[in-house]
């Protein structure tokens, strides 16, 4: 009798309208440790549910996606930012007819491991641990080692190599995680456009003419110009990649990005902010292990202290950081009480 459950009608319908280069649920590489599979989801499903209730996706609401504690309620955070990169990855994945199910699994975990304070704080605690510190490492890490109090999310290899890959230098083992890595870079450049002339630090007519031209003057039309340049120079091959004309724009204006609203004399400031606040915090639990709380103290019996320490500090959300540094650091009369800070892990 042919087996008709959920799962194996998904099987069969990727089986038939998937590319010959998807990566098909039934023939992913497996998890780190054998379980018990679901009688209804694939495994990248699972995983999908699995990084959506994790506690790391659920702080990606209060961590800074380029601007700190912004004023306004329209301001891009890093959760808003993997949202975005989810629907990028599953409509380039949807006109390749890859796996959605996999792509959206990637970039639902893919910046699980940012810091507070966004790229401020990941460039802060790689000066200050000699082990070093990268987002896309410490996403690994999160889902393989740190949640689920220690146990992790025990992964698919696919969605993991993803996380891990996700980053321009990266070499994703799967398209669907080409996918996400292309889909992460038109995100934060578009909507970070977005947010900076919000603010007020950029006008629309300053953004590059030539780039304009090829890629569109609004978000919504560079966005789907980039999707569909995706599509044009994918479609039927082995690779997910996007015109030249369109490539070459795109990183014209990160570039620009980078210049007038990244790294400028406003955004330093803040992050010497941020540097003071973390190098303080990360000295304290270095010279204070006994401190820690006791799941990251836990981890020093296996792990070395300046792991740990990046382990704790970037888990932390803005708001976090500010009142642990506070509890530690400001007279107490100002600071928030012990319990406060409980109640904002």
């Amino acid at each position: 009798m042919k087996d008709d459950s959920v799962k194996q009608r998904t099987y069969r319908r990727e089986r038939e309208f998937l590319s010959p280069y998807a990566c098909r649920s039934e023939q992913s590489r497996g998890r780190l440790h054998e379980e018990e599979p679901c009688n209804m989801r694939t495994d990248f499903q699972r995983d999908r549910d699995r990084i959506i209730y994790s506690k790391a996706f659920l702080r990606l609401k209060n961590k800074t996606q380029v601007f700190f504690s912004p004023e306004g309620d329209h301001f891009r955070t890093r959760m808003t930012h993997t949202i975005d990169v989810s629907q990028i990855a599953r409509s380039i994945a949807r006109s390749l007819a890859l796996n959605e199910d996999l792509a959206e699994a990637i970039a639902l975990g893919h910046d699980l491991g940012h810091t507070p304070f966004g790229h401020a704080g990941e460039r802060v605690l790689n000066s200050l641990a000699s082990c070093g510190f990268s987002h896309n490492v410490q996403s690994l890490r999160v889902v393989d080692v740190l949640e689920k109090e220690g146990k992790g999310l025990n992964l698919t290899f696919e969605v993991r190599d993803g996380i891990l890959n996700h980053k321009k230098s990266g070499h994703p083992a799967t398209l669907e995680g080409k996918a996400v890595s292309l889909a992460d870079r038109i995100a934060y450049v578009n909507h970070d456009i977005e947010d900076a002339i919000r603010a007020g630090l950029l006008r629309e007519e300053e953004l590059p003419e030539n780039d304009v031209k090829v890629l569109g003057h609004s978000s919504r039309d560079r966005i789907n110009r980039m999707i569909t340049s995706i599509y044009e120079n994918s479609a039927g091959k082995n690779d997910v990649k996007m015109g030249d004309a369109e490539a070459e724009a795109l990183e014209h204006l990160r570039s620009f990005m980078f210049e007038k609203v990244y790294i400028t004399p406003l955004s330093m400031k803040e992050e010497e902010r941020a540097k003071r606040m973390l190098g303080a915090v990360y000295e304290y639990f270095y010279n204070n292990i006994e401190k820690l709380p006791p799941f990251y103290r836990s981890l020093t019996e296996k792990w070395p202290i300046e792991q740990v320490l990046c382990d704790y500090l970037s888990s932390m959300t803005d708001k976090f950081a500010v009142a642990v540094f506070n509890n530690l650091f400001v007279p107490r009369s100002w600071a928030l009480t012990e319990k406060d800070i409980e109640e904002l892990d």
